[in-house]
């Protein structure tokens, strides 16, 4: 886990949110606390290409959550539109063709991009019904080594998974992780979660998390809080590392 990274840069925030609107005054609220933004599908539909290049503008990190999957032509013509806007991070579905597309897009720019693996809101039963052959854990790594092997810059994946996988790619690719809850949270519709110290001890990199800070009376003070939960876990795992 790379030490390099500031703890509050680890944070990403998710504006799962209806409108722009809405994600401007979260985004006010929160003021300093946050860096870093998740825009997914919902607002991205809603309005939130422009806020992802304001955001870009003033200073933020924008996690642009797409998962692109399509032919590879689209994949590699959405990526470099993505790439315009000044974004940070962009996942793709962990299939080679659309990684490889992906990649192609994204050359030349400062785009990252992220495969993910399996979605957190996934079990095992969930990817049987689906007609996979795979347990979960068995399918995050095969695409965690695929996309290793074709050179994507990091990973979407639960954090009960990060321990299984960082052997795998080593310490270059980056883990970011949702279904992220700390303690005493609502799980919502996630079924493998970790609570922010857990997950930074455990080899996640960033924490994607967004109804336990944008859901909560003080959304300021519940990004400080998992803030200084990671800052701690951080400097555990470090001195850990020492030992």
């Amino acid at each position: 886990m790379p030490t390099e990274i500031a703890a509050r840069d680890r944070l990403i925030v998710a504006l799962d949110l209806p409108g722009v609107a809405e994600a401007e005054a979260m985004i006010e609220r929160l003021g300093d606390s946050v860096t870093f933004y998740k825009i997914g599908m919902e607002l991205t539909y809603a309005g939130g290409l422009g806020l992802a290049e304001r955001l870009a503008a003033s200073g933020k990190h924008v996690f642009m959550d797409l998962k692109l999957h399509d032919i590879p032509n689209t994949v590699e013509r959405a990526t470099r539109q993505i790439a315009k806007l000044g974004a940070r991070f962009l996942t793709v579905h962990g299939f080679s063709q659309s990684m490889k597309a992906a990649l192609a897009g994204a050359a030349g720019s400062s785009l990252e991009l992220l495969a993910v693996t399996v979605m957190t809101s996934y079990d095992d039963a969930d990817l049987a019904a689906a007609g996979y052959a795979m347990t979960v854990k068995e399918l995050v790594a095969h695409r965690a080594v695929q996309a290793r092997d074709i050179g994507i810059h990091g990973l979407i994946l639960s954090p009960e998974e990060t321990a299984l996988v960082r052997p795998l790619v080593g310490p270059g690719m980056q883990l970011v992780t949702p279904g992220i809850r700390p303690a005493g949270s609502d799980v919502g519709d996630q079924k493998r979660i970790m609570t922010p110290a857990l997950a930074i001890a455990g080899g996640a990199d960033r924490l994607v998390v967004g109804r336990p800070v944008t859901g909560a009376a003080d959304p300021a003070a519940a990004a400080e809080s998992i803030v200084a939960d990671i800052d701690s876990a951080v400097a555990l795992v470090g001195k850990t590392n020492r030992a």
